[in-house]
């Protein structure tokens, strides 16, 4: 770790460091933080554990290079970082590193005591949306924000009432671009809504939908490629082919990729 830190310090001396490393800023580099986050899960993903190992390094390279950045800007250092995860892990498990009474406890509520962590100094009430992260991507977020509200009794009872939500907002969509003149911007709006209806729903089936969506490309991904490939061999265009043409060639490569 002590050379990690030493290496990064390095890249970043004014004098002697590499001329990227030293433009960057938090705002540039966050981008390839999230991106190394999303290359960790590609790895577990594939069970490449040679390639985990390597992703693994490089997302603790951008928490490196945070910390030094934030330090050459006096906020805090790496040493700070690693204090404060500590302090906070062990402070959300008491009975693990609590006292003897709170050891007998058992494992405390985490949602309610990161709420009252959250309240803690603010100067305003609180919200249940409190701490969740705006940049998360757009399905993890509408996923987050609306498991918050259910943990305070904001949530539909019935599957039913958030199925008859996504077809209300279906139709609601459908109404917007039957109009004879329509409005972009309350499609765009209605087309909002219907996600964040679907994504509601899958919260009701417990199916992660940043998953379950990602999945979905894939298959599709490969059917497409699978698509191609007829097409190819059938000399057919696709860009000219009829929607005949290529809902047979869709079907075919759906039920070779069935199993894929």
């Amino acid at each position: 770790m002590d050379e990690l830190l030493t290496l990064m310090r390095a890249l970043r001396d004014p004098k002697t460091g590499c001329a990227w490393d030293q433009a960057q800023t938090f705002e540039t580099i966050a981008p390839y933080t999230i991106e190394e986050a999303y290359e960790v899960a590609d790895a577990i993903e594939h069970r490449d554990w040679d390639e985990l190992k390597s992703e693994l390094g490089d997302l603790l390279f951008q928490v490196v290079f945070h910390s030094q950045i934030a330090m050459e800007a006096g906020h805090f250092d790496f040493a700070d970082v690693a204090e404060g995860i500590v302090d906070k892990m062990r402070r959300r498990h008491p009975h693990i590193f609590g006292t003897a009474a709170e050891r007998a406890a058992g494992a405390p509520d985490w949602e309610a005591m990161k709420q009252a962590e959250r309240a803690s100094g603010a100067d305003v009430s609180p919200s249940a949306l409190d701490g969740v992260a705006t940049a998360l991507p757009a399905l993890t977020l509408a996923d987050k924000i609306q498991r918050r509200a259910a943990k305070v009794g904001f949530d539909w009872p019935r599957l039913d009432g958030v199925v008859d939500k996504v077809n209300e907002e279906l139709a609601e969509l459908l109404d917007e671009v039957g109009r004879p003149t329509v409005d972009p911007q309350r499609v765009h709006s209605e087309t909002g809504d219907l996600l964040f209806s679907c994504v509601n729903l899958s919260r009701h089936l417990s199916v992660n939908p940043e998953t379950a969506l990602r999945d979905a490309t894939g298959r599709f991904s490969a059917r497409f490629r699978h698509v191609e490939r007829l097409a190819e061999e059938r000399a057919v265009a696709l860009d000219r082919a009829s929607v005949a043409t290529l809902e047979q060639l869709w079907t075919q490569a759906k039920s070779v990729t069935a199993n894929e």
